[in-house]
């Protein structure tokens, strides 16, 4: 592969894990916290996205194409790395590790999630959002499973937050050590506070009166 073609790829991998398979994460940790508020909350938010016009294209197009050549040009890059933290035990470098560990954590994670809530789903030949929200519940009431999903969601928030980091740096927006710096602790600050949504909806989904709660909707 030319350094040229090389570098386009990267960029592009780059843009793609921004927009839209950044964004589709924070709508969809979004989407998923509305179960602290109750199941019907959680329903009424899944079908107003399944109310979207020309969804299905809309998630093979804008979601799970950008996604695969994110994910899959990612493990090309990752088998490429050098990793050096044994010489330089920097906290970039360190950074640069996790962010291929949590890559490669976060596929696997999304392949997973994916079979068990939507792959599934297609068997059936009238899904709901409230079948989805008690399979989902159903799933999650596995102590084992709910602590597996946690360290998915963790390290999938990880590597966005890092990633952004990455990505101001090689666009171009955070130029200086100084704005580097400040853009470290507001990523660290992010990934505080998507990791908190999270996990607080895989909290409901776990919690055994998730089906009887009632939605608190502001």
């Amino acid at each position: 592969m030319s350094n040229q073609t090389d570098f386009l790829n990267r960029r592009l991998h780059s843009l793609l894990g921004v927009i839209p398979v950044g964004f589709f994460l924070l709508e969809h940790l979004y989407t998923n916290y509305h179960a602290t508020q109750g199941k019907e909350a959680f329903v009424e938010a899944v079908n107003f996205l399944w109310g979207i016009p020309l969804l299905p294209v809309l998630e093979i197009f804008f979601i799970f194409i950008p996604l695969m050549y994110h994910a899959f040009y990612g493990l090309y890059i990752v088998f490429r790395a050098r990793n050096n933290v044994s010489q330089f035990g920097t906290f970039r470098n360190y950074m640069f590790v996790l962010q291929r560990i949590t890559g490669v954590i976060t596929l696997v994670f999304i392949i997973w999630h994916v079979w068990q809530t939507r792959v599934q789903l297609l068997f059936d030949p009238t899904p709901t959002a409230n079948e989805l929200a008690m399979d989902t519940a159903s799933i999650l009431s596995n102590d084992i499973t709910a602590i597996l999903y946690a360290i998915g969601v963790i390290s999938t928030v990880f590597h966005f937050c890092n990633g952004m980091w990455s990505f101001l740096v090689s666009w171009g927006v955070t130029v200086g050590p100084r704005a580097q710096l400040v853009s470290t602790w507001v990523w660290i600050v992010a990934f505080v506070i998507i990791s908190y949504f999270g996990l607080s909806a895989l909290a409901a989904f776990n919690d055994p009166n998730f089906a009887s709660n009632v939605a608190t909707l502001q």
